[in-house]
């Protein structure tokens, strides 16, 4: 036996769109108030997760918004020159006002306006949902810079992402727009079954939790798009069912796992006790279970 097309099909489909819209433009009007204490300084606010790159299922109610802080960043010098690091140290000054601030004043701006539905978490502030509003995650963050080369500051090469602070005081850094927009470039690579084959295994993953082949958090969705974007392009051909067969033999039978990378190219995607990898016997066990659920439906 094997899921059948039909139900792949349905699975498949786009989650909830109007309230997860609704949800993130409310919230992005609360913290681009002029009245705040940051309103001088210079943010961005955009989407991460799953709304943001259009892989949300319907039973992921989570909006993930990223408030960032432009006027400070940390960096990543590892790739430098001794010199082109103290060229480096030399062309900076330290910030007078710091993420930690900025996250300090962004939670006080929340917490006025959504009172005790606002909670400070590990690494994001969680707003619980309120009648048409879906439950929020706000990541407040600062610029972080993985330096290439650094010459001067009008003469240096980086790539841009976000990082933050968790709850234990250990700097986590990832790069949402380059894990973005590689996922869009993927879907467009595969003729538009990308995405659909990811919401498919995110609703298997459900599934799974529920009947207990799985505990929940073993398979998050940021790692789940970061596997399929590992899955060479022509595996996603044909039909649903030849996809996610495609997908589970490739794993099992071809892919190099340690090799394997996030979607936004600058971490490997499978390594033990990192923040920003996935446990490989975690995604051992997703796709064991995969496998199971598929050949005794």
């Amino acid at each position: 036996m094997s899921i059948p097309e039909s139900q792949l099909e349905i699975w498949s489909h786009l989650g909830s769109v109007v309230q997860s819209s609704y949800t993130y433009n409310t919230i992005k009007n609360v913290l681009e108030s002029t009245a705040t204490n940051y309103s001088s300084k210079n943010f961005k606010i955009f989407l991460q997760g799953s709304y943001g790159n259009n892989t949300n299922i319907y039973s992921e109610s989570d909006v993930d918004i990223v408030i960032r802080l432009d006027d400070c960043f940390q960096s990543d010098l590892m790739l430098l020159s001794e010199e082109e690091k103290n060229s480096y140290k030399s062309a900076f000054s330290n910030a007078t006002y710091t993420g930690v601030e900025f996250k300090r004043d962004v939670l006080s701006e929340l917490v006025n306006q959504y009172g005790d539905a606002v909670r400070a978490g590990d690494k994001a502030i969680s707003i619980d949902a309120y009648g048409s509003r879906r439950k929020a995650d706000v990541i407040v963050a600062i610029q972080f810079r993985r330096y290439f080369k650094f010459n001067s500051s009008n003469d240096s090469e980086y790539i841009q992402g976000i990082c933050f602070l968790n709850g234990n005081g250990e700097l986590i850094a990832n790069y949402p727009k380059q894990h973005s927009s590689n996922l869009t470039k993927k879907h467009q690579k595969t003729s538009g079954l990308f995405k659909p084959v990811v919401r498919i295994l995110k609703n298997m993953r459900s599934k799974m939790i529920d009947d207990g082949l799985i505990e929940e958090g073993v398979a998050p969705s940021y790692f789940i798009e970061g596997l399929l974007y590992n899955v060479p392009n022509e595996k996603f051909t044909s039909n649903y069912q030849y996809c996610i067969q495609n997908v589970l033999n490739w794993y099992l039978q071809q892919a190099s796992k340690s090799e394997l990378v996030c979607a936004n190219e600058q971490h490997y995607l499978l390594r033990n006790e990192q923040l920003v990898c996935w446990s490989p016997d975690n995604c051992d066990a997703f796709i064991s279970a995969a496998v199971r659920l598929w050949n005794e439906w």
